[in-house]
C-alpha cells in the first residue's frame, strides 16, 4: 500500500509540473481565469499551486479567497518569503475592503506577514516597500508609525538609493513637506532616468500640486523612454480624468490599454475599465 501511495504522489507531481508552468505563463499574461481553471483542476496541490491560485484570486480582486489559498501555501512552506509577502498583501486588501469591525484584525495580520517576509529575505525590496507603506499609513495602535517608516526607508536606501529617495518623498509628502518631497522625487528620477515608474510618480505628485504643465512634461519624458508603454498610457489617462481634461484622449488611451499585452505589474484591466466607464458617463 505504501508503494502505491508513493507512486500516486509521484504521478501527481509529474502531472502538476507542466500544468503549473502553463498556469504560471497564463498568469504572467494576465489571463487569470484560464490560469485558475488549470490550477483548480490539479488533484494534488502543493504550496506553489496554492500560492499561484491565491495570486490569481488577488489579481481578480477576490481577496478572501486569495488569503485562504495563500495561507495554505504559507502553512505548507513557512520559510518562503514570497508567500508571506503575498499573504500580507491579500490581508491588507481585505482590511481596506472590510468593515471597521474586522479591518483592524486583517491589518495587524498583514503587518505580521510583511514583517515575516522581510525577516526571511531582508534584501527583498518588494517586501521592504510594502512594509514601509504599512508603517507610514497605519496608526500606532495597529503597529504603524513614522519612526518605523523612517527606519525601513533607511534599509531600502542601503539596498537601492533610488528607491530610498522615493520612500523619503513619501514621508515628506505625508508630513506635508512638499518641497522636500519634490526634491526627493527628482533625485529618484535622476538616479535612474530610464525608469518610467519614477517619472510617473513625479507626474502624479506634480498633478496633486496643481502643476499640470510640469506633470505633462514628466509623462512626455516617460513616453520618449518607453513608447507605447501600457503603464505610461494608463497613467496619462488616469491623470487626464483626475484633472477633468482631454477626456477624449483619455478614452482612446484606455481603449488601447485594454487591448495591450499586460503583465501582473501593470494596473489591472478592471481598473482601466472602471476609468473608461467614468469617461463614458461624462458624455464623451
Amino acid at each position: 500500500m505504501r508503494l502505491v501511495a508513493i507512486a500516486v504522489c509521484l504521478s501527481s507531481v509529474l502531472v502538476a509540473g507542466p500544468e503549473l508552468e502553463r498556469a504560471r505563463k497564463l498568469y504572467n499574461q494576465t489571463d487569470y481565469d484560464m490560469s485558475l481553471r488549470i490550477l483548480l483542476s490539479i488533484p494534488q496541490k502543493d504550496a506553489a499551486i496554492h500560492a499561484l491560485i491565491g495570486r490569481n484570486y488577488y489579481m481578480q480582486g477576490d481577496y478572501k479567497r486569495a488569503s485562504e489559498e495563500l495561507e495554505k501555501a504559507c502553512n505548507a512552506d513557512p520559510a518562503n518569503a514570497e508567500y508571506a509577502l503575498w499573504m500580507g498583501r491579500s490581508l491588507g486588501r481585505r482590511a481596506e475592503t472590510s468593515s471597521f469591525v474586522t479591518a483592524p484584525g486583517y491589518a495587524s495580520r498583514a503587518r505580521e506577514y510583511f514583517e515575516k517576509s522581510v525577516a526571511l529575505n531582508p534584501r527583498d525590496l518588494d517586501a521592504l516597500n510594502d512594509l514601509f507603506e504599512y508603517y507610514l499609513e497605519a496608526p500606532g495602535i495597529l503597529g504603524g508609525g513614522l519612526d518605523k517608516a523612517r527606519a525601513t526607508a533607511a534599509r531600502i536606501a542601503r539596498i537601492n538609493p533610488g528607491d530610498g529617495y522615493l520612500a523619503e518623498a513619501r514621508i515628506a509628502e505625508h508630513r506635508k513637506q512638499y518641497s522636500a518631497a519634490e526634491d526627493q522625487l527628482r533625485r529618484a528620477v535622476e538616479s535612474a532616468p530610464h525608469q518610467v515608474g519614477r517619472l510617473i510618480a513625479l507626474a502624479r505628485f506634480l498633478t496633486k500640486q496643481g502643476r499640470i504643465q510640469e506633470a505633462d512634461q514628466s509623462l512626455a519624458r516617460a513616453e520618449r523612454i518607453a513608447p507605447d508603454s501600457p503603464r505610461v498610457m494608463y497613467a496619462r489617462a488616469d491623470i487626464y480624468i483626475e484633472t477633468g481634461r482631454n477626456l477624449g484622449t483619455a478614452r482612446d488611451l484606455l481603449t488601447r490599454y485594454l487591448t495591450s499585452e499586460l503583465t501582473p505589474d501593470d494596473p489591472p484591466r478592471a481598473e482601466a475599465a472602471r476609468l473608461l466607464r467614468r469617461v463614458s458617463e461624462s458624455g464623451l
